[in-house]
């Protein structure tokens, strides 16, 4: 029973597994639409790395947009072990976060709008899990990669903070730190969903609309 699992908690860096120097096999290109999942992307696309629970369906929720998403891959990120494999990284030695690789373009999805879908799929109040799915892997975190990505994005984190205390939620966790790196996860976990329609996916919202737009000036 849950309450009984020992509570997840972050291993020190020189507690992580030691990793390895080469990166793991992945895809080539995006299962749905065929764009290089690597790159090069084309000018004017901008990434962002998101985490929030299970990503296999947490890549699906942005594949699915109708317009604005080049490519998705899902991978790991805010670790220390160096090219985890799965099972490392579900083992909760690495430090590292279930995450999507999200590429956009700004000029048709702002990305307040890519935080929006992002803040809405899940409940970012639940620390270390997202439902039934715990570990620190599960944890709600956006990982920028500059400074006016993370200040939009704690400008929408606060916004919404407030919509759920409105609503009677507990305090926001969501973690919003500068991308070290991003590991590609394997071939096989890349568009699951799409590949493997009746698989798993944990997530839910909160049904708490995210008020991106008007009146989210930061304050």
């Amino acid at each position: 029973m849950l309450l009984f699992r020992k509570r997840p908690e972050m291993p020190a860096p020189s507690e992580a597994l030691p990793g390895r120097p080469h990166p793991l096999p992945t895809a080539e290109r995006h299962f749905v639409n065929g764009h290089p999942l690597k790159g090069p992307y084309p000018e004017g696309i901008e990434t962002i790395v998101l985490g929030f629970g299970c990503f296999w369906g947490a890549e699906r929720k942005f594949w699915q947009l109708p317009q604005g998403i080049h490519v998705t891959a899902v991978g790991y990120a805010g670790g220390f072990t160096p090219n985890p494999t799965y099972e490392e990284v579900c083992s909760g030695l690495t430090g590292h976060n279930e995450v999507v690789l999200v590429a956009f373009d700004p000029a048709v999805l702002p990305l307040e709008s890519v935080l929006k879908t992002f803040f809405e799929s899940h409940d970012p109040t639940q620390g270390y899990r997202q439902g039934n799915d715990v570990g620190t892997q599960y944890r709600s975190g956006i990982y920028t990669r500059d400074e006016a990505q993370a200040a939009t994005a704690r400008t929408v984190r606060d916004a919404y903070a407030r919509a759920l205390d409105a609503r009677g939620y507990g305090p926001v966790t969501t973690e919003i730190v500068p991308l070290d790196t991003f590991y590609f996860a394997e071939e096989y976990h890349q568009q699951y969903l799409a590949k493997n329609p009746g698989g798993y996916c944990g997530l839910g919202g909160t049904g708490v609309s995210c008020p991106v737009g008007v009146g989210v000036a930061a304050e």
